[in-house]
């Protein structure tokens, strides 16, 4: 018999929560997967542990100066690593030959051209990064189709999604007999706090999660209820469904992962315990199944499951990704660009927690919606909002939190 050829994958982000979880997994099965190519944007110090520890042939950064340095020290180390900088080498590492899977977990719009790179060059691409497929939209999914890549989704909902539409073909045959796509939400730290309390929220505060581990800004996402409405216009990509068609519930247990309804009256779900290492390894080994590391579900520990619908008036942020959802065009780029910028603004005490999404109502209020036929388009939508954001925010400087006008 034959030896196993390895899986020679590349993990853009590989410095951040999604990109940390991978490497665990994929140092699990060193006979099925060889780490080729590594990537951060300037958490050199990480990188370079994970250079020392995985030996890939390319690790990109995004300053120059750094990827010298970290040069100097790997090649000091005897190590094989070639190290590059900047956005066009992480396209080039997405798209290379030595590449077969990325794993794309770059961190907001920062990782849209790496994995419409991938995507063109036909690779296997387990997405990650939610932000760069709600930005471009059904270009993306072109790009995907036109380029004969694959693609799996990583965020634990869409991957539960995809489980449950039982197939191993791909994307594109899942959505035979789907009524309706149910995702679920933890609720965040908050889910039970008044609006009066959420005024005075510290990004600290915000950034604890009650069952997952996260970073910085996809935590604030989650606490604003943002991160489910970019996972809804995520959902309707993915499986090409309208936005009618997604509901979202609240089941702060976060062991149901998402739920798909079928036109017979079925409903399948998919549980497990809150960990990324799970939707990971079943990304890695899609058809097949492969060991992740996590726990086994203790369904009878967990004794209950809850489902309540969310509260809108205290998280209108859903309200207002499910309305970009539903405009389509270049209206989810803004609306992610304005988050981004607004989540910045909070987590750097520019912002009161409850102004998020004033901000963005704000930005989506002002933007004519126009179609989103080229990467050009995006990125002009994109470029657009970011200023009128931070107008946005000036205007709420010195302002009682809760009365941004």
């Amino acid at each position: 018999m034959s030896a196993r050829q390895l899986v020679r994958v590349a993990v853009l982000g590989s410095t951040g929560s999604i990109g940390v979880s991978t490497l665990d997994v994929l140092s699990r099965h060193p006979d099925r997967f060889e780490v080729v190519a590594l990537t951060a944007h300037n958490n050199v110090s990480r990188l370079r542990e994970q250079c020392v520890r995985h030996r890939p042939l390319f690790a990109v950064v995004s300053a120059a100066a750094d990827a010298a340095s970290l040069q100097a020290e790997l090649r000091d180390a005897g190590l094989p690593t070639t190290v590059w900088s900047g956005e066009e080498a992480l396209c080039q590492i997405a798209a290379h030959e030595r590449v077969d899977t990325v794993m794309a977990a770059i961190v907001g719009a920062a990782g849209l051209r790496s994995s419409l790179a991938a995507a063109q060059a036909g690779k296997r691409i387990l997405l990650a990064n939610k932000e760069a497929l709600v930005m471009s939209g059904p270009l993306f999914m072109d790009a995907v189709r036109a380029g004969g890549a694959t693609l799996v989704p990583v965020d634990s909902e869409h991957n539960a999604i995809f489980q449950c539409m039982a197939t191993d073909r791909g994307i594109d045959a899942c959505r035979a007999g789907v009524r309706r796509i149910v995702l679920t939400a933890s609720g965040g730290p908050f889910l039970r706090a008044s609006y009066d309390a959420l005024r005075s929220v510290t990004p600290d505060q915000a950034c604890a999660h009650p069952r997952w581990v996260m970073g910085r800004k996809i935590s604030v996402d989650s606490a604003t209820l943002m991160n489910k409405g970019l996972e809804l216009i995520e959902a309707c990509l993915l499986f090409d469904v309208p936005p009618a068609q997604v509901e979202v519930v609240v089941h702060p247990q976060s062991i149901v992962h998402s739920l798909v309804e079928y036109c017979d009256g079925s409903v399948l779900a998919q549980l497990g315990n809150p960990d990324m290492r799970t939707p990971i390894a079943h990304a890695l080994g899609w058809p097949e199944r492969i060991a992740s590391g996590v726990e086994s579900l203790d369904i009878v520990r967990a004794g209950r499951l809850d489902f309540e619908a969310p509260d809108l008036e205290r998280f209108p942020c859903l309200t207002l990704a499910r309305g970009a959802a539903e405009a389509g065009g270049t209206a989810p780029a803004v609306l992610n660009a304005a988050n981004e910028v607004a989540v910045g603004a909070f987590l750097n005490g520019q912002l009161a927690f409850v102004d998020i999404p004033r901000v963005i109502g704000q930005v989506l209020s002002q933007h004519s919606v126009r179609s989103a036929t080229s990467l050009e388009d995006v990125m002009t939508a994109d470029a657009w909002a970011r200023p009128v954001a931070r107008a946005a925010i000036a205007m709420c400087a010195g302002r009682a939190a809760g009365v941004c006008a």
